[in-house]
């Protein structure tokens, strides 16, 4: 408590009025004196603590465990620590080894004083310190020479603190900037430095070493003179028998003195760096405590590491883990290893901004299911399409024809979800995202199109992770929060139902996946990837019941890494996340919410097996619907029209006729209607169970529409190898074509893109059967299936 002049003075002048004339010589030595201190005081104020030397910055775990620490502007280590946050061990050896009569003298203990010049008188060397506690602080806060003069400096000194501070105080003050050898200073950082824990919890025995340690700093370092260090601490260990019991002081007697190297704090290093730019906006702060689990931190920075070593220069990692019940983040690296400057370490790649890939899609498709647009089992079309001229291929180049969601969703195909895209509409879907609260970023004047399903468009890690929590959250998405009194913040960013639904298929497949699995390939896990254009980042995102995960692997400049992708590269590391972190994997699938049920489903129609006639619905899946919605599939792009086709045959062939031009008895059928794009992509039995058949001659040129179609191979066609030669090449050409370049694609790999009317030769390299595709930029979709038979070698 600092010392109140202006009610002292009123104090004097009271007292003054109140002396007799014949007391007055009495009273005048003792005024003098005590007005001559006054004026001391005033013309030799006390420096401040910390004003020349301020505390260290640091950043701690949430045990309170050192993430990273900023010295201060001489580079000295000081944590500020309470007297509450010091183990009473210490408290106590330090009172009863330096100072006794602490709590009872005036800053200066005349006998202690005696007594040591006594010694030095009668040996001609220091002996003993007579030291207080109080003069070593003034020594701390007005550095004097060793000297005579110096000595009565730091008496008057002692006895000034004491006037302005209390006890508490003055110990608060040793605590915090006694020297502790090197760098540090206060018992604090001296704890976390050579025996890595908080003074809190600090032995017998360490208490008793960071009690001596003071007396010589330099001399006694446990990290560099450990027999020194032993020797000073049995000392102060002896002189507390009374105080302490003597099976404790013989169990710390036998404890060696082992400390660790003297080092920075270094977890979480851009998180810290982080949080302390927020520190210096909003003033003056010595201490930020983090929501990081030091032993998680660990954990992921010790698997980044082990993975960095195996990839090539410059490529760093970033991962992020949050507590979903929280929102805290539990481990935040933003480089792969912070300490490699090559592979821009500096570099926080939690925040910056870059192409997601495919990892916006379990979004897409949770905004369909609310939307009742889908259920899991929905028909897509997984062909070569047009969009508006937008014409999306899938990562590996190849196609698979009928796919439901579940299947485009787990295999993270690209025109399936451009065509849902298509259907929702790119400003509705990027509102919607918004709303849930991730912004996508986009270049300046740029409006979002159906790109951004695909990587389009910007986002950072940390808000990936923070909407990802929907899936594990019951839809509800979330702000990551990087210290305990931030804020939560949550926002809807899809239903409990669709978040389910989402998160079933990406972890167990959805119902295909759990009927034809079973419990064996259960991952446990939730997850995505993503790659972005020209292989230069790659993502892995994945939910448990406990925690989201997020995952980047690139290079910070943004050059390509080609054969990087999400899979190969970023999910291997997310499984090995959640494997290390306690309680990572989910033990079994969640139960379904309410309004979550599971239907028998058509194709190609899409809607309720049962009510609908058999011969409607060749194919039946087991979906997942919300709210027991099921909505047809989309209206076909090509050719438009009623989902039910009426068609008639002629009863003696089979063919397909139309009564105009019959020659014979005709029966009428009706069947659903496959898009389009699809029919040539349907397997041979269902093509004859699902799709009418070759029109008679007599009705062919009147009925069959014009269209699409190659020449130069026919379906069905067999191709013999030659013995001694090559297998056989076959020239292609295509009749009919609307518009656009044609795309050829053998068996669902792209192979050619042309112009109009060049024909095209196709190899078959080996003996088998062999898909040849075709689409023109209409949409129009012609095929033909051929086999190849290797030559009979005699």
């Amino acid at each position: 408590m600092r010392l109140d002049i202006v009610q002292w003075r009123m104090r004097l002048r009271t007292l003054a009025s109140s002396v007799r004339p014949r007391h007055a010589a009495w009273w005048a030595l003792p005024l003098a004196v005590l007005l001559g201190l006054l004026l001391l005081d005033r013309l030799f104020p006390l420096p401040a603590p910390g004003r020349d030397s301020p505390y260290a910055l640091v950043v701690e775990a949430r045990d309170g465990t050192p993430l990273r620490a900023f010295p201060d502007k001489d580079h000295i280590w000081r944590h500020p620590v309470r007297l509450e946050e010091v183990s009473p061990l210490y408290l106590e050896a330090l009172t009863r080894y330096e100072d006794r009569a602490f709590w009872w003298h005036p800053g200066v203990n005349p006998l202690a004083l005696l007594r040591a010049a006594g010694q030095w008188a009668t040996q001609g060397h220091i002996v003993s310190g007579g030291s207080t506690i109080t003069m070593q602080v003034a020594r701390i806060l007005d550095p004097q020479a060793r000297s005579l003069r110096g000595k009565l400096v730091q008496i008057l000194r002692a006895v000034q603190i004491e006037c302005h501070y209390s006890k508490r105080e003055i110990l608060a003050l040793y605590l915090n900037y006694a020297p502790m050898g090197g760098v540090l200073e206060g018992v604090e950082a001296a704890s976390r430095a050579y025996l890595g824990k908080p003074a809190l919890r600090l032995s017998h025995a360490e208490a008793a070493l960071l009690t001596v340690l003071p007396q010589q700093p330099s001399r006694l370092r446990p990290d560099r003179f450990a027999a020194k260090a032993q020797g000073a601490r049995d000392k102060v260990l002896r002189r507390m028998a009374g105080r302490w019991s003597d099976a404790d002081i013989r169990e710390a007697l036998g404890e060696p003195v082992v400390a660790q190297t003297l080092r920075e704090p270094m977890l979480a290093p851009l998180l810290a760096q982080r949080l302390k730019e927020t520190a210096d906006a909003a003033g003056d702060r010595t201490r930020i405590r983090s929501t990081i689990d030091a032993a998680s931190q660990a954990t992921v920075e010790n698997l980044l590491g082990d993975r960095v070593r195996g990839l090539p220069p410059r490529v760093s990692l970033a991962a992020m883990v949050m507590d979903n019940a929280s929102h805290e983040v539990l481990a935040y690296a933003g480089s792969a290893d912070f300490g490699d400057k090559d592979r821009f370490s500096h570099v926080d790649m939690v925040r910056a901004s870059r192409s997601p890939g495919s990892a916006l899609k379990p979004f897409l498709y949770g905004f369909a299911l609310d939307e009742g647009m889908i259920h899991s089992e929905s028909l897509l079309s997984d062909t070569p399409q047009s969009f508006g001229g937008y014409q999306p291929g899938n990562f590996q180049q190849s196609f698979h024809g009928p796919v439901s969601v579940s299947e485009a969703l787990v295999k993270s195909l690209n025109v399936p979800a451009v065509e849902v895209l298509d259907q929702l509409g790119p400003l509705r879907f990027v509102a919607m995202l918004r709303r849930g609260g991730l912004k996508l970023d986009f270049p300046r004047g740029a409006e979002p199109n159906l790109s951004v399903i695909l990587g389009g468009a910007g986002v950072r890690l940390e808000n990936m992770v923070g909407a990802y929590a929907a899936l594990a959250r019951k839809g509800l998405a979330v702000v990551p929060r990087f210290t305990p009194d931030a804020p939560v913040r949550e926002q809807r960013m899809m239903s409990e139902g669709a978040a389910f639904i989402i998160r079933d298929i990406l972890e167990t497949g959805g119902p295909l996946g759990r009927a034809v699995e079973g419990q064996g390939a259960y991952r446990g896990i939730a997850w995505k990837t993503g790659t972005s254009f020209g292989f230069r980042d790659a993502w892995a995102f994945g939910v448990s019941q406990r925690y989201t995960v997020g995952v980047w692997v690139g290079r910070p400049d943004g050059t390509p890494n080609p054969g990087f992708f999400g899979a190969n590269v970023a999910a291997p590391l997310l499984v090995d996340i959640f494997t290390a972190l306690p309680g990572g994997r989910n033990a079994n699938p969640e139960p379904a919410p309410p309004g979550v049920t599971l239907e028998k489903i058509c194709w190609p129609t899409g809607m309720r097996a049962q009510g609908t006639d058999p011969r409607h619905c060749p194919v039946q899946r087991t979906a997942w619907t919300l709210q027991g919605v099921t909505p047809p599939t989309f209206a076909d792009k090509v050719r438009g029209g009623a989902q039910l086709l009426t068609y008639f045959t002629d009863r003696a062939s089979g063919m397909r006729v139309m009564p105009a031009c019959a020659h014979g008895d005709v029966d009428r059928h009706e069947l659903a209607r496959w898009p389009a794009s699809l029919e040539p992509w349907l397997d041979a039995d269902l093509r004859r169970r699902a799709l009418p058949p070759g029109w008679a001659k007599e009705c062919e040129q009147a009925y069959r529409p014009e269209g699409i179609r190659i020449v130069g191979l026919s379906d069905g066609e067999v191709i013999r190898q030659a013995r001694g030669a090559d297998l056989p090449r076959a020239r292609v050409d295509v009749r009919g074509a609307q518009g656009g370049d044609l795309h050829w694609a053998v068996n669902g790999s792209l192979v050619a893109a042309q112009g109009k009317g060049n024909g095209r030769v196709l190899e078959f390299p080996h003996a088998g059967r062999y898909d040849v595709t075709v689409f023109d930029g209409g949409g129009n979709v012609d095929r033909v299936s051929v086999s190849v038979v290797a030559a009979t070698v005699r």
